[in-house]
């Protein structure tokens, strides 16, 4: 069984859940736990503010059902989110299995987030107005490094990233879990692998940026187009247009399209969409309400073996596999 919840819904339960607990002594006085609704599931949200109006956050959570959450546009701060335990899956994409995602400031679309039942999910979260990266990672001129103001949009799309995690991220995420220091050496502590957890998540982005010569980095207008495209292929997910077509209608080339899709999400439109397709086919099969030719028609495939082909490829199961509740072996 699957439960739909809009995020206004969730923020309130969770509200309701600290006005009714009691205070917690081994907090810091820059702490506080958030205990996960009883309603949703177990575990809790330990946030810390690391520095004035940055915090991070220490999750441990598990969801009693399948649960989707349903948030609309809005106005959203620039986040890196690190999993070391567990997965979720959104309208665009991965976060743990092997993923990580930066959530870049600005205006997020409309998006669903997906948790599985009885799947506990540990790791991090730090969140903060994108202005602040002008703090950390000043260019020459003492404002935020050029390379990173596409993460600081204001009234534009936010760009997303999702990104293969390494080992090195994974030593992070624990040792944040882990820290055993008290009080203002804990706060120190914190500061340092908060820059360190989002040094290792740019990295890779923007060495791949520094490797694109010839090709120019990408302007901001043209980041625009690669996300309205993104969401042309969701919302199209089962009919797309061809790489053409959709070049056409956001009004970029081709060659700039498939370029775009691999500097901001990794892989190329068509790789992209049979990712999205992948996922939204996994989570209609957990829901066992559907046949396998039905998830597989109403993700955009007509060939069963194709679409056989693709989800094992991705999961490491079949999906009839998947629907009978074998857990994912891959991806």
């Amino acid at each position: 069984m699957t439960i739909s919840i809009t995020e206004k819904d969730r923020s309130k339960l969770f509200e309701e859940n600290e006005q009714n607990s009691e205070s917690n002594p081994a907090l810091e006085p820059f702490e506080y736990l958030s205990q996960v609704p009883k309603e949703l599931g177990i575990g809790y949200h330990r946030v810390i503010e690391v520095y004035p109006e940055l915090c991070l956050s220490i999750i441990d959570e598990e969801c009693h059902h399948d649960l989707l959450i349903q948030i609309p546009v809005n106005q959203h701060p620039l986040e890196f989110f690190a999993l070391a335990i567990g997965m979720f899956t959104d309208t665009y994409g991965q976060v743990g299995g092997g993923h990580t995602v930066i959530s870049g400031g600005g205006v997020q679309r409309k998006i669903d987030v997906f948790y599985r039942q009885s799947q506990r999910m540990v790791g991090v979260c730090v969140r903060m107005p994108p202005q602040l990266l002008a703090n950390f990672f000043p260019g020459s001129d003492g404002e935020m490094a050029p390379e990173l103001r596409f993460l600081a949009h204001v009234n534009d799309w936010q760009a997303s990233i999702y990104r293969p995690t390494t080992p090195m991220i994974q030593g992070v995420v624990q040792q944040i879990i882990n820290c055993a220091y008290k009080g203002i050496t804990k706060r120190m502590y914190m500061q340092a692998k908060v820059l360190e957890l989002i040094t290792l998540q740019l990295a890779p982005f923007l060495a791949e940026q520094a490797t694109l010569q010839p090709s120019p980095r990408l302007k901001a207008v043209t980041i625009a187009r690669i996300q309205h495209a993104r969401e042309i292929l969701v919302s199209r997910i089962e009919n797309p247009p061809s790489l053409l077509e959709l070049a056409q209608l956001v009004g970029v080339g081709q060659t700039t399209l498939n370029r775009g899709f691999q500097t901001l999400f990794g892989t190329s439109v068509f790789g992209y969409l049979t990712d999205k397709r992948m996922i939204w086919a996994e989570q209609l099969l957990r829901q066992n309400n559907k046949s396998v030719a039905e998830v597989a028609n109403l993700v955009g495939y007509s060939h069963l073996g194709h679409f056989g082909a693709a989800f094992k490829k991705r999961y490491g199961i079949t999906p009839s596999q998947c629907l009978f509740g074998q857990k994912v072996i891959s991806g």
